[in-house]
């Protein structure tokens, strides 16, 4: 059998992903110290893990509802009206997912046609165009650019506009930048929106990660955005239940439905251990939350000082857990610079260039790790820096 030949030509046409290639390098070396995948290194808090192991104590193994578990879905309405002043009926217009992926994956088939144009931003997370691709669909990038930290603008955005345009896809916080977008600075991307009659999903799963002076907006909270507003979030990043893969998505009703269509076919319903977890996280966990939130501010301080030390250029994350130095001082691509370091001083980062052509010339840094990695990752990167700049 000549499987190549029976494969579907979009699927042929994905790129594989750039972090886990590099992840997967960094695997195979000794000693590494990985700074390249964005996965908290806490476990989920204990209250979760409790509520967890009792439920299977109970022997709770049976299907929830397609939607989830409708205890789940009310406190997630309650969360994001107490959190972020938005009312979403946990009847309706709340859908319980394998994580933000499956999410993207079921909102973009939902509401794809072939030839139907996408836009995303450039740098952007790697799921984006991937799943716009599979859904048959045609990704356009809009560039960023770090004279203005990568922040998206309106005027960018008219530029590679369409009639074909249906859709526009953004994440903020931002992975792989680490930039946040005030209300100000949204409300021209949405008016941008309302004029050209465009779908938004937006993709909000770092919203708890926010630091210094900086404060989260939802898209949908905008000023006639909720009717246009496909909203995903999850439990991956505040709560550190990767794992776990629990996300969800909120939208108006008659948008969730055609979405909550395919998850009936292609998934069922997310898993029953998780979503008991997530009630927990969602009504007692806003200490452990914060915790977190803390250290990696404190990491991402030291973080941001140590590369700006070195002779990196490079602006303040406000959100996240990445920040994203510009490496050019080196006369390395993102590429070479990434497998040179993990081979030469074992510190696994991810090329920028993995998150589109707007990020070559930079390096994502994820500072989800221990204090303790961070500081000798860096003595190990100035010591690269120092050997290989060309100022």
């Amino acid at each position: 059998m000549h499987w190549e030949e029976k494969t579907a030509s979009n699927v042929k046409g994905i790129k594989p992903s750039g972090i886990r290639k590099f992840f997967d390098i960094a695997a195979q070396v000794k000693g590494v110290l990985s700074l390249s995948i964005g996965e908290p290194d806490f476990a989920a808090p204990d209250r979760v893990l409790k509520a967890m192991e009792q439920s299977l104590e109970r022997k709770e193994t049976s299907y929830t509802a397609n939607a989830g578990m409708l205890e789940l879905r009310q406190e997630i309405s309650r969360y994001v009206k107490r959190h972020y002043g938005l009312t979403y009926d946990p009847e309706d217009e709340i859908l319980v997912t394998v994580g933000v992926s499956e999410a993207l994956a079921m909102a973009l088939l939902a509401y794809t046609e072939p030839g139907d144009e996408v836009i995303i931003p450039d740098p952007a997370y790697v799921a984006y165009p991937a799943s716009v691709e599979l859904a048959g669909g045609k990704p356009v990038f809009v560039p960023t650019y770090p004279e203005d930290d990568f922040k998206l603008t309106a005027a960018a955005l008219e530029k590679v506009v369409t009639p074909k345009t249906k859709m526009l896809v953004i994440g903020y916080p931002n992975n792989p930048t680490g930039t946040v977008m005030t209300k100000e600075e949204l409300l021209p991307i949405a008016a941008f929106a309302k004029k050209h009659n465009l779908i938004v999903m937006t993709d909000e799963i770092y919203c708890e990660l926010m630091y210094g002076d900086a404060k989260f907006t939802s898209f949908a909270k905008l000023p006639d955005m909720r009717e246009r507003t496909i909203l995903f979030n999850g439990f991956s990043k505040a709560w550190a239940m990767t794992g776990m893969r629990l996300g969800y998505i909120c939208a108006p009703r008659e948008g969730l439905a055609p979405i909550l269509k395919l998850h009936q076919y292609a998934i069922m319903c997310a898993n029953t251990q998780a979503q008991i977890g997530g009630i927990t996280a969602l009504r007692d966990c806003d200490e452990e939350v914060e915790m977190m939130r803390q250290e990696y501010d404190r990491r991402r301080n030291v973080i941001y000082h140590g590369l700006k030390k070195m002779g990196l250029p490079v602006f303040e994350p406000k959100g996240a857990f990445y920040i994203f130095p510009d490496i050019r001082v080196t006369g390395m691509t993102s590429a070479e610079f990434c497998e040179k370091l993990v081979q030469e001083e074992q510190v696994a980062v991810v090329p920028g260039s993995a998150f589109g052509d707007n990020g070559e010339g930079f390096v994502r840094i994820s500072y989800a790790a221990s204090m303790e990695t961070i500081e000798e990752a860096l003595r190990r990167m100035s010591r690269f820096v120092k050997k290989y700049s060309t100022i």
